[in-house]
C-alpha cells in the first residue's frame, strides 16, 4: 500500500490545482462555557486534505475544533462556528475542488447568553434554535466561482444510499460520500470507514478500509474527474 501511495504522490496528478477541504465539528455557543457540537473527530477530512496535498494540489483545510495534527503541506484555517466556516470557504474561492467533510451543525442557538446560564432551582431554560447557513449548497450554487467539482459527505444511521441520493439532488453537488455512523460502526473517531460514492451517473460501494485509504481513493477519483477520464 505504501508503494502505491508513494507512486501516486510522485506523479502529482493535481499539480496546479487548488482544493478546499472542510473538516471536524462546529461549535455553536449557548453561553460563554457551553456549546452545541457533535462527535466528529475530523480524522477523515484531515486525511483527505493530506492526500490532496500529496497529489500536488494547493490545499486549504478549514477545520473546526479537533485534536488531529495539521496535515503537512496544507494551509490551515481554524474556525469554531458554522457561520465562520462558511465565511472561510467563501474567502478561499476560487478552487478547482471542494470537499465538504465537516460535520456542520444544522442549527445554532438563536441568541448566545452573555453570561454563564445557572441553575436557579426552577425550570430548565428554553433555548430557541435557528438554521445555520448551508455550506455545501452554497458552494454548489451555479456561477463563475463554483468549483469544478463539489463533494459532500452524508453521515447517516439508516437508508444510507437513499438518503445520500436525496441529499446530492437537494444540495446540487456533484458527489456525495455516504457513511454509516450508526452505533457500533466505530466511524466517529475510529480509524476506518465504509463509504458509498453517489454521483448523478453512477454509484460505488467501497469496502471497509482505513480513512487514509478512503482519502487516497477519493483523491484518485478526483484526479481522474478533473483530467476528464471519469
Amino acid at each position: 500500500v505504501a508503494a502505491v501511495l508513494d507512486h501516486f504522490a510522485a506523479s502529482a496528478p493535481l499539480a496546479g490545482r487548488r482544493a478546499l477541504v472542510t473538516s471536524g465539528p462546529t461549535h455553536e455557543a449557548i453561553d460563554p462555557v457551553r456549546y452545541v457540537a457533535n462527535r466528529s473527530s475530523g480524522r477523515q477530512g484531515h486525511a483527505i486534505a493530506a492526500a490532496l496535498a500529496r497529489a500536488g494540489a494547493e490545499t486549504v483545510l478549514i477545520t473546526g475544533p479537533t485534536h488531529e495534527p495539521d496535515p503537512p503541506g496544507v494551509a490551515m484555517r481554524r474556525i469554531e462556528s458554522a457561520r465562520e466556516m462558511f465565511a472561510a470557504c467563501r474567502d478561499t474561492l476560487p478552487v478547482d475542488v471542494a470537499v465538504c467533510a465537516a460535520a456542520v451543525s444544522d442549527w445554532r442557538p438563536a441568541a448566545e447568553a452573555g453570561q454563564k446560564m445557572k441553575k436557579n432551582g426552577g425550570d430548565a431554560p428554553e433555548i430557541a434554535f435557528v438554521e445555520n447557513p448551508d455550506i455545501l449548497a452554497g458552494l454548489s450554487e451555479p456561477g463563475n466561482r463554483r468549483p469544478a467539482l463539489v463533494i459532500g459527505f452524508a453521515a447517516e444511521t439508516e437508508s444510507i444510499v437513499e438518503h445520500a441520493r436525496a441529499k446530492r439532488a437537494r444540495k446540487g453537488c456533484d458527489w456525495i460520500l455516504a457513511n454509516d455512523v450508526s452505533q457500533g460502526t466505530g466511524t466517529f473517531g475510529g480509524e476506518e470507514n465504509t463509504v458509498h460514492l453517489v454521483a448523478a451517473e453512477d454509484e460505488e460501494a467501497w469496502p471497509r478500509m482505513t480513512k487514509t485509504a478512503v482519502a487516497e481513493r477519493l483523491v484518485q477519483r478526483i484526479a481522474e474527474r478533473l483530467a476528464g477520464t471519469a
